[in-house]
C-alpha cells in the first residue's frame, strides 16, 4: 500500500516586515530638523523685513550680519566637533581674546600679513594642544581642563595688552575689511567661513576621522574596543577647535582693526548653545556642522534685528536662552522616541 505524505504546512503565518534599524532613519530627521532652522530663519529675515524694511533688508546690512556670523561661525565648527565626540570646550572665547592679542603686538606686526596670521594660528593651536593633552593624557575632565584655560588666557591676554587696545597698523590687514576687497559683493570673511564650514562638513562626514569622532561620542569604551585609539582622537579635536579659534582671532582682528583682550566674550556660550540647537548632542555621538552654521546665522541675526529696532541686550539673552531650552527639549523628546 502506498502511503501519502501530507506537504508540511506553513503554522508560522506571513514573515512580519523586517524592521528597519534606527540608524537608517536618522537622515530624515536630519533633513527635516534643518528645514525647520531653514524655517526659523526665514521668519526671522521676514520679521526684520516688516519692523525695520529699509534698513535690514539694505544690503550692507545683510554684509554686516554675514560678517559678524563669521568669526563666531569659525569657532563653532570646531565646537561641534569636540560636542560631537562627547566633550567640551569653554575655552574658545579666551584662546580667541589671547590669539588676537598676541598676534597685534607691535614686535608681531612687524613682520606684516603673514606674521599676524601665522601667530594667531600658532597661539590657537597651542592652546589646543595644552587642552587637548590634559585632558585625553592627563584624565582630566574637560569642563575642568578647558575652565582652567579661560582663566589663564585671559589673564594672560590682560597681561600682554596691560588692558589697552592694540591698533593694528598693516595695510594688508585693514584692506581686508574694506568693502573694495569684497568678491562679487561678498565680504572676505565671509568667503573663509564658508571655506571652514565645507571642510568641516567634508570631514565631519565623508572621512575616517570623522566616523571616529562619532564613535567616540556615542560610546567611548566600544570605540577604543574596536580599535580606535581614543586619547589620540581626542587630542586631535581639541587641536581642531583651537585651530578654529586662531582663524577666528585673525578674523576679528581684520574686522575690528585691533586687537583687545576683551575679545571672545561669550563665545563659549554662544557657540555651544548654536551647535546645539543646531542638532548636535550635547552628550556626543551627534554633530552636524550644518545645523550649528543656522544656528550662528539664527542668533547672530537675532542680534541684528533686537539692535536695528534699539532692543535691551537683556531682553536678546532672555530670546536666545529660551531658544536653547527649547532645543534641548526638542533634543531630548527626539532622543526618547528613537
Amino acid at each position: 500500500m502506498t502511503q501519502h505524505v501530507s506537504p508540511p504546512r506553513d503554522t508560522a503565518g506571513p514573515t512580519p516586515p523586517a524592521r528597519l534599524p534606527v540608524w537608517r532613519g536618522l537622515p530624515a530627521r536630519a533633513d527635516l530638523r534643518t528645514l525647520s532652522l531653514l524655517g526659523v530663519l526665514a521668519a526671522l529675515v521676514v520679521i526684520g523685513g516688516v519692523t525695520k524694511p529699509d534698513e535690514f533688508l539694505d544690503t550692507r546690512n545683510l554684509q554686516l550680519v554675514l560678517t559678524q556670523a563669521s568669526v563666531i561661525g569659525v569657532v563653532t565648527v570646531g565646537m561641534t566637533f569636540v560636542i560631537t565626540s562627547g566633550g567640551i570646550d569653554l575655552s574658545v572665547g579666551a584662546i580667541v581674546a589671547l590669539a588676537s592679542v598676541w598676534a597685534t603686538t607691535v614686535a608681531t606686526q612687524e613682520y606684516g600679513f603673514a606674521g599676524i596670521l601665522f601667530t594667531a594660528v600658532v597661539v590657537g593651536l597651542g592652546c589646543g594642544l595644552v587642552n587637548g593633552l590634559l585632558i585625553a593624557y592627563g584624565g582630566m575632565v574637560p569642563f575642568i581642563a578647558t575652565l582652567a584655560m579661560l582663566a589663564s588666557a585671559r589673564g594672560l591676554a590682560l597681561q600682554i595688552t596691560d588692558g589697552k587696545t592694540q591698533i593694528v597698523s598693516v595695510d594688508g590687514i585693514l584692506h581686508l575689511g574694506e568693502r573694495d576687497s569684497y568678491v562679487l559683493g561678498i565680504p572676505p570673511l565671509v568667503l573663509v567661513f564658508a571655506s571652514v564650514t565645507v571642510l568641516g562638513w567634508l570631514l565631519l562626514n565623508r572621512t575616517t576621522f570623522g566616523r571616529r569622532t562619532v564613535a567616540v561620542g556615542g560610546n567611548a569604551e566600544a570605540a577604543r574596543l574596536a580599535g580606535i585609539d581614543v586619547r589620540r582622537q581626542r587630542l586631535y579635536l581639541y587641536l581642531l577647535s583651537g585651530l578654529c579659534c586662531g582663524i577666528a582671532a585673525f578674523l576679528l582682528i581684520v574686522l575690528s582693526g585691533s586687537g583687545q583682550n576683551t575679545n571672545g566674550n561669550l563665545y563659549e556660550l554662544d557657540a555651544i548653545a548654536a551647535a546645539i540647537i543646531g542638532g548636535t548632542l550635547l552628550s556626543g555621538g551627534r554633530g552636524t556642522v550644518t545645523g550649528s552654521v543656522l544656528g550662528v546665522l539664527i542668533f547672530t541675526t537675532i542680534t541684528n534685528i533686537f539692535a536695528l529696532n534699539n532692543l535691551q541686550s537683556d531682553v536678546q539673552q532672555i530670546a536666545k536662552g529660551a531658544i536653547i531650552v527649547a532645543a534641548v527639549l526638542v533634543q531630548r523628546r527626539t532622543a526618547s522616541t528613537t
